[in-house]
Order: C-alpha cells, then structure tokens, then sequence
C-alpha cells in the first residue's frame, strides 16, 4: 500500500510537489505538521529496546537505536518541550541522555551507525552527541553529562590532525569539511567548562576548511560520505558545512566563517529559485544531479532561516517557508500507514538512492527544527 502511495504521489504529484514552492504558506499546515513529526519522532524511540532513537525502513521495520542521530534529536526535542511545555517528551530526552552515557566508549568517543553495526567510535557522531548532552546539562544542571561532554571533547581535541581536519576515526578514515558540525558543539564545550582547547580546535578545523577547501564560487571539496562520489557531494553533507560554518560564525563573532557559509548558501537559492527542486548532488559548479534528499532540504530550511536573521532582506526567510511547504506535501500524514504516520522519506520519489524505502530519523528531526524556526520567526506560539 505504500508504494503504490508513493508511486500516485511521484506520477501524478510531482507537479504539485514543484508548485508547493510558491503557494502560500499555511501555518496551521505547518503547525500540524510539526505535532505529527514530533509524534513520529517519539514513536521511534518507543519502538527500540533501549532509549535511543531508531529509523523505519519498509520491509526490514525499525532499525536499531543510532546513538548519533539520538544525540541531536535530543536536542532538538528538548527546544520543543520547552514551546509546548511538554514535560514527558522533556523526561523522552532525558531517558535518551542516561542511555547515551552508558554506551560511551573508553576512549571517550561513540560508535558509528546504529548499534546493531557495532561500530567503532566516530568524530561526526561523537559531536552530535555532544549536543544532546549538553541540551541536558543545561536543563537539568547535572554534571554527569557536562563530564561525558568532556571527555568526549578531549579525545576529539588529542585525535586532531595538526592540520585542523580529523583522520583518525573520521568516517571512511578521511578528512571531510562537514566537520564544521562537529565545530559548533566544541565551541559550546569551551563555553561551559572556559577552557578555550575546544574553541581553538573548532578554530583549526574551520580554518583548514575556509582556507584550503573552499571553491571561489561557494562549493566544498571533500564533502561527500562516499569516496566514490566526492566530486559530487550530497545536499546533506553541503548543508551540514555550511550549518556549522555559519553557526561558529556566529558564536566565535567571525565574518569570515559566516560569509563562507552564505557563499554556499547563496548559490543554493540561486538555484532553487531557478528550478524550483534542489536535486540530491552538487558538482563544483553547482549543477544538479539524482533525486532530491529530502533531509538536505529541511537543513536548508533552518540554513537560511539562521541567513534570515542577519540579512533579513535577501530572500532566505521566503525560500525556506516555500521548502517547508514541499516538505509537508512530502510527509505521510495518513493514519493507514502506521509507524510511518509523520515521517519524512530519505528521498523523493521514494526509491531514490539516498535512503531508499527508508524513513531516517535525521529527517524528521530537521524537518521539526525547520518549522520551530519558522513559526518563531513569525512570533506564532504552539
């Protein structure tokens, strides 16, 4: 039944998909949108044996907890809690955290993918739980997790090539400029504890990517999860370089990180603007290639939506409104369905080779970061 829903949805729906960029936004969509995207995101947690958050994937159901994507989850969930005054989703992250600090590994790190592939520790995950950590810390004021924190900040500072890029346990064992998103929590970290060895690691790494990664036109080498395709990066890791470059930016008072973010930024509206769909991979003069990765979309929502506050003139507050309208075209919001009820697909159509057949918890949590800043930026209250 779902694939003949996504399939009616792709044949006869893909105009309307293109056309939901310019129509009007209705924030009583949006709004809906949000609760069901929360509601699934919570579901993906009830339905793991531990207190992690999981992905649903046709055929194969829930996968197992990513202790990654927990970690980010949490903190989006927490900002949620805190607009709708939802204590049990609050006690949710929580659980998450106390989970998260059982799996740490000696070192300091956490492992990659999910816990089913048992893998070794990861620097891009390990930032991410960072987040989430953090998030807890301040809510609860409990030092157990500012200590984790720590401890997974030093071995992230001691690993640290030289250079400012990460090698060893890098996923694929390379260096890759998306770890600017492992920048911001580092920031964060030398905020709490006033240690500034977080910061000025985050500073090598931000520079080794400004510096000696970027194109003139905005584009990043050495951006993709593969080695195969990184001359064409997915919108997914291009959307976490500039998230992080533009966020450090803001924390550290840096220009130069920030316009090196926008740079990128720019010429992705540029693009959408144009074509109206951003597709699932950039090459170095920004075409396009394969089907739209619907998580790319949802982080360039809240990319541009953090643009929108420091140049509210420019378009981006328009652009991201009309991608949050495509994205909740896209979200199955149909009872029928079950355990996908509020997700969003990995791809559309939904047999594109990013996440194929799969609804990735990554999505949704974007998607609900995208529309919280959305409605604030429009001062709507939930």
């Amino acid at each position: 039944m779902v694939l003949a829903y996504e399939w009616k949805r792709y044949t006869i729906g893909h105009r309307t998909f293109v056309n939901a960029k310019d129509q009007k936004p209705n924030t009583n969509d949006h709004v809906t949108a949000l609760y069901i995207a929360v509601e699934w995101l919570l579901r993906s947690q009830y339905y793991m044996i531990d207190y992690g958050f999981g992905s649903y994937r046709l055929g194969k159901k829930w996968t197992t907890s990513y202790p990654e994507t927990t970690g980010y989850i949490i903190e989006t969930l927490i900002k949620y809690s805190h607009l709708k005054k939802e204590n049990e989703i609050r006690n949710c992250c929580l659980r998450a955290a106390d989970w998260l600090l059982s799996i740490q590994k000696p070192s300091g790190g956490w492992q990659g993918e999910t816990m089913e592939d048992n893998k070794n520790e990861v620097v891009f995950n390990t930032g991410q739980i960072i987040r989430g950590l953090l998030s807890v810390h301040c809510e609860t004021d409990e030092q157990k997790y500012l200590d984790a924190a720590i401890k997974a900040g030093d071995w992230l500072v001691e690993i640290q090539e030289a250079e400012g890029m990460w090698i060893k346990n890098a996923f694929m064992g390379v260096a890759r400029v998306y770890d600017s998103y492992v920048d911001v929590p580092l920031i964060h970290l030398s905020g709490f504890t006033k240690d500034d060895k977080y910061k000025n690691a985050a500073i090598k790494n931000l520079d080794w990517i400004v510096d000696h990664k970027q194109e003139e036109n905005g584009w990043f080498n050495d951006c993709d999860n593969t080695i195969k395709h990184n001359d064409r990066p997915i919108l997914h890791t291009i959307c976490y370089t500039i998230d992080g470059l533009i966020e450090a930016g803001n924390l550290l008072d840096e220009p130069r990180y920030i316009q090196a973010g926008k740079r990128a930024a720019d010429a992705l509206l540029s693009n959408y603007n144009q074509h109206s769909v951003l597709k699932g991979r950039f090459d170095k003069n920004w075409n396009g290639y394969e089907f739209p990765i619907l998580t790319g979309y949802a982080q360039l929502a809240v990319i541009w939506m953090k643009l929108h506050h420091l140049y509210p003139e420019d378009g981006y507050f328009k652009a991201a409104q009309s991608i949050n309208n495509q994205l909740v075209w896209l979200q199955f919001d149909d009872a029928r369905f079950g355990n996908i009820n509020g997700g969003i697909a990995g791809t559309f159509p939904f047999w594109g080779k990013y996440e194929p057949f799969s609804f990735p918890n990554w999505a949704s949590k974007y998607l609900v970061d995208s529309i919280m800043m959305e409605l604030q930026i429009l001062k709507h209250t939930l």
